[in-house]
């Protein structure tokens, strides 16, 4: 087929969206976040349970983190690329889908947040978009 699955995460966002605890310790929430996005890469995804409706297809996503504030010094793991933003994550997030969309046109790419202002300009860039708790529903804790 030649395509591949990119979920770009907006870690704060995503780990924001669980009142556990996660403002004592933001780098310690987002490493937590990197390692369960780990078991998408493992196990795989369902092309339904991302929103890429259609024919039921398991991915084994591509998957990048996009850090921020007190969590940009968290390092990446062999199956999850962690891109520290360089102004702030909305647009870091922006930028990562338009690189993905040019390098690789027919991939999917597919943002996690709940953001409603992002989820919009993601949208303009050509990218589908998923809600954290859809997110944490797929990845083990």
């Amino acid at each position: 087929m030649g395509r591949e699955l990119v979920l770009v995460v907006d870690a704060a966002n995503v780990v924001g969206s669980r009142p556990d605890g996660w403002w004592r310790d933001r780098a310690g929430a987002a490493e937590r976040l990197r390692n369960r996005l780990s078991g998408l890469v493992r196990d795989g995804v369902r092309s339904a349970d991302v929103g890429l409706g259609g024919a039921e297809w398991s991915w084994w996503p591509r998957v990048q983190m996009v850090v921020e504030g007190q969590a940009r010094d968290v390092s990446p793991a062999d199956d999850v690329e962690v891109i520290a933003a360089v102004r702030d994550g909305d647009s870091q997030i922006v930028e990562s889908v338009r690189k993905a969309r040019d390098a690789r046109p027919r991939d999917h790419v597919v943002v996690v947040t709940a953001d409603r202002e992002l989820r919009s300009r993601v949208e303009a860039e050509g990218a589908n978009v998923l809600g954290p708790a859809k997110l944490l529903g797929l990845v083990a804790d």
